[in-house]
């Protein structure tokens, strides 16, 4: 079941947001708590709006209460991110396959923002992205100061990113560059291959951007002829039981606190996990 509700606070006896909303949906207030606690509720106030959690909060006349309710999101398990560094202003995380870089208005507690802000018991702000279905590392600021000294480090492309993927057929070795426009805009891709797998034929490959376009990668490669194995949007015979086969392994950059070099990958255990999911799913294809 899925529906949205808006409704304006009216004067009157005060009300708790989920006693208004129950009565407004036709729901159980069990399940309005279960949605507020999952970043389905919205509270509009003095032309702001923000994510509302607290059931017993009462909105004042004039408030504004939105409801995203769909049942099939609320129950979903998300998949657990993993801490991998504290540097204190931010963090770097592990983000699995499946979950959300940050949420939507239907919520967000599949989302590795809201993960990231269970963990911590800090604020955070999101100063990058990753495809849901892609893997790998990823950064997560705890004020406001680190969101945008990061952020300025990414839009001057003082951030070195590298990602692993395995496409479809074998790509030209020993690597090379995709230049294509996208988007009517300039975009460069840069690929090193690392190995042909003859059984399969796909190869696995390390890939840096030069740009940052909308999936940069996964259209490039698809644009040369070799789609990344598993992409559900873009390319044609790379179908793959295991998922999307592209992987953020790598980050390095100057800390924009302090300007030590600071480098992160993917830690062996990682690693391995993602390579032993790849293999048993594709024995079951």
């Amino acid at each position: 079941m899925s529906l949205t509700r808006t409704i304006t606070v009216a004067q009157g006896p005060p009300a708790t947001a989920c006693e208004l909303l129950a009565a407004a949906a036709g729901l159980p207030k069990g399940r309005i708590k279960d949605a507020m606690t999952k970043g389905a509720v919205w509270l509009r106030h003095g032309g702001k709006r923000r994510r509302l959690r607290r059931a017993t909060a009462l909105p004042a006349p004039g408030d504004v209460l939105e409801l995203f309710y769909d049942e099939e999101l609320l129950v979903r398990e998300p998949p657990l991110p993993r801490c991998l560094a504290d540097e204190r202003h931010y963090t770097i995380w592990y983000k699995p396959p499946g979950l959300l870089a940050q949420g939507n208005d239907y919520g967000d507690h599949c989302s590795l923002l809201r993960q990231a802000e269970l963990h911590t018991r800090r604020p955070v702000f999101l100063v990058h992205r990753l495809d849901r279905e892609a893997a790998g590392l990823m950064l997560v600021a705890h004020t406001r100061e680190a969101a945008a000294r990061l952020s300025r480090l990414f839009r001057e492309k003082r951030i070195d990113k590298l990602y692993r993927v395995r496409v479809r057929g074998r790509l030209p070795a020993p690597g090379g560059v995709i230049a294509l426009p996208l988007d009517g805009k300039p975009a460069r891709t840069e690929y090193t291959v690392s190995r042909y797998d003859s059984a399969t034929d796909t190869t696995l490959a390390e890939v840096r951007l030069a740009s940052g376009r909308l999936h940069q990668i996964r259209r490039h490669l698809a644009l040369l002829g070799h789609p990344v194995m598993g992409d559900p949007r873009y390319g044609t015979g790379n179908k793959d039981a295991a998922g999307l086969q592209l992987l953020a392994a790598g980050l390095a950059f100057r800390c924009p606190f302090g300007g030590a070099l600071s480098s992160y990958a993917l830690p062996e255990e990682l690693l391995a996990e993602e390579r032993s999911r790849q293999i048993v799913d594709s024995s079951n294809r």
